[in-house]
């Protein structure tokens, strides 16, 4: 990406604010003449003094250019306090309202877009993070930069070199000719750099990642006594990060050694040629000084264009992230219109196959009937595709081949917002959201009465438990164990009360006292409704109406349980090891002791 291409993605996250576009560039005209004052008195007095001395007067007569002078840098410098308070001011709170609009419009897009997107290749969250946070910052600082640095500095070196040229022509052609050879070593600089800031980039995000992955692992660490181990992994990325560092800084240093010799040497090209003028009496003393000043204003971008130009490439190179997220091709959830005005609740998966993003083939030929109001049951080993299906049935992802039908009608074809407002999901590992317990139970259904919460908690046998926490509903969910935060998404989706449910391991981190007041709040909420349940207990699945047993990506049998049991296959290796492990004979004894 170019300056020219991020100007054209920036320009609309600008043009809300382009009232204080106008304001600073009005300043910076005003300013721009300002900052030729100090040339223009410095000369006058110079010379002013000069022929005073040279006429002999005594200082009562100088008295009246002191005040003159005086004058005039106190009025310039009030002037330019002003205007540089209006530029700071208007060119921060540009870059604070770009911001707020850039990471809104990230998080705008990046919850349009499929769940694909977040399991691709490359695009862990704390990368994403990091582009992202990068991204807007160097983004945010170009536009900074520009109206508070870039723009009042290049305006007035223009006008200074307007006016060396006015001046003396020879004069003001040693101060253009610095200016290109200037440039265009700071442009090898950034060819140079380029291929080193993006290895930096790509170590910055893996680092970014590597911090939350032990944050997240920090248990299995811990137990495992693996602190070492995962100490010298981000020690060996710390390192590579280190290195790219040192060679970025020492490939700068040489640049940038270069370009102040180039600068000092236009400045000894000036005083050589103004002295050689006022010793030809072409040019007074006080031009000299005049013309340094003007050079001055000349250089100053020059000195600062080091800084700029480091920031804006990191601008250049952290945009490329920032912008590939923003427009992610094929990212966005494709949607359709069907809304019918009730759904039945029938699923025909038929010839289906699929593979993750990342490669894994998890679904081969798949073909099942789920019926409406009936209780489906999958089962198989970890790894078998029972997660698949649901995400395809609750269109979280696309069918690579084959189609679903919800009721006679392809499911791409329906309102994917609709299809999930009829949708009740409730997983293994459920997300809690930050804020109370009410505010995590309405996320089911935002304008649920004080009365729907209770009975929605008391049907997920919660109620009792958040009636003893000090502040009741208004207490944290974050701060609930992870049996109670599955309860709470349980009475989530019991708030919601949708005709289709999708249940995937829904009592596998509670007790067993749970377990069972869970499915007895289950088993009501299921009559009448579409069911599909992933379980591996046997009370969750031996009652469904039709069970698909799964291996590897394929449907190996399916039936009632009885029949499937008949089949000799995965079902019953499955269902005979689980009761294995329940130990059911001795439990059958002891219950009839």
């Amino acid at each position: 990406m170019n300056l020219f291409q991020l100007n054209k993605k920036l320009k609309p996250f600008v043009r809300p604010y382009h009232w204080l576009v106008v304001a600073t560039l009005l300043l910076t005209l005003v300013g721009s003449l300002a900052a030729q004052v100090n040339a223009w008195i410095l000369r006058y007095t110079v010379d002013g003094i000069t022929d005073l001395v040279n006429k002999h007067e005594a200082l009562a007569a100088g008295w009246k250019l002191l005040r003159f002078i005086t004058i005039v840098l106190l009025a310039k410098e009030v002037l330019n306090a002003v205007i540089q308070f209006g530029q700071k001011f208007f060119g921060e709170k540009l870059r604070i309202l770009v911001s707020q609009d850039l990471a809104q419009a990230v998080i705008e897009k990046v919850l349009t877009y499929k769940v694909a997107f977040f399991t691709g290749n490359n695009n862990e969250s704390g990368k994403l993070q990091t582009r992202i946070d990068r991204g807007i910052e160097s983004l945010t600082r170009l536009v900074q930069n520009f109206f508070i640095d870039i723009l009042p500095l290049f305006a007035n070196a223009v006008l200074s070199l307007f006016l060396m040229f006015n001046a003396n022509f020879y004069v003001g052609l040693v101060g253009l000719c610095i200016i290109p050879v200037y440039f265009f070593i700071t442009q090898r600089q950034a060819v140079k750099l380029s291929g080193w800031r993006r290895s930096l980039r790509g170590f910055r995000e893996s680092k970014s990642q590597g911090i939350i992955s032990i944050i997240d692992s920090i248990t299995v660490i811990k137990s495992f006594n693996r602190e070492k181990l995962e100490s010298k992994k981000q020690l060996d990325l710390q390192k590579s990060l280190t290195d790219n560092q040192i060679q970025t800084r020492k490939t700068s240093f040489i640049f940038d050694g270069l370009k102040s010799f180039i600068e000092q040497f236009g400045v000894v090209l000036i005083i050589i040629l103004t002295a050689y003028l006022v010793l030809n009496q072409h040019m007074t003393i006080g031009a000299i000084m005049f013309h340094i000043l003007l050079f001055n204003n000349v250089s100053a971008p020059i000195r600062q264009l080091h800084r700029i130009y480091d920031e804006m490439n990191d601008a250049l190179i952290y945009s490329e992230g920032f912008f590939e997220i923003i427009e992610a091709k094929d990212a966005v959830e494709q949607t359709g219109t069907y809304r019918p005005e009730k759904i039945v609740g029938k699923f025909e998966v038929i010839d289906v196959n699929f593979a993750y993003p990342n490669g894994t083939h998890a679904l081969h030929n798949i073909n099942m009937v789920i019926e409406p109001n009936k209780i489906t049951a999958l089962v198989g080993l970890s790894g078998a595709g029972k997660s698949t299906v649901i995400n395809l049935l609750d269109k979280f992802y696309n069918p690579g081949t084959g189609k679903i039908l919800l009721d006679g009608i392809d499911l791409n074809e329906y309102d994917t917002q609709f299809l999930r407002d009829n949708v009740g999901l409730v997983l293994q590992r459920n997300h809690i959201f930050n804020g109370s317990i009410r505010e995590n139970i309405l996320y089911g259904k935002p304008a649920a009465t004080e009365d729907e919460i209770i009975d929605a908690a008391k049907k997920a046998f919660i109620h009792d438990q958040i009636m003893g926490l000090p502040n009741q509903y208004d207490s944290k969910a974050a701060l609930l164990s992870g049996g109670q935060q599955q309860r709470i998404a349980i009475a989530r989706m019991f708030i919601k009360n949708p005709p289709i449910i999708f249940l995937d391991e829904p009592t596998a981190s509670l007790d067993a006292v749970a377990t069972e007041q869970i499915k007895n709040s289950l088993d009501a909420i299921k009559q009448g409704r579409t069911v599909i349940i992933i379980s591996h207990s046997l009370s969750q699945i031996i009652d469904a109406d039709i069970i698909y047993a799964m291996a590897k990506g394929r449907v190996e049998e399916s039936g009632t349980h009885e029949e499937v049991y008949a089949q000799n296959g995965v079902y019953k290796q499955i269902f005979d090891a689980s009761a294995r492990s329940l130990n059911i004979e001795k439990i059958a004894r002891t219950i009839d002791m």
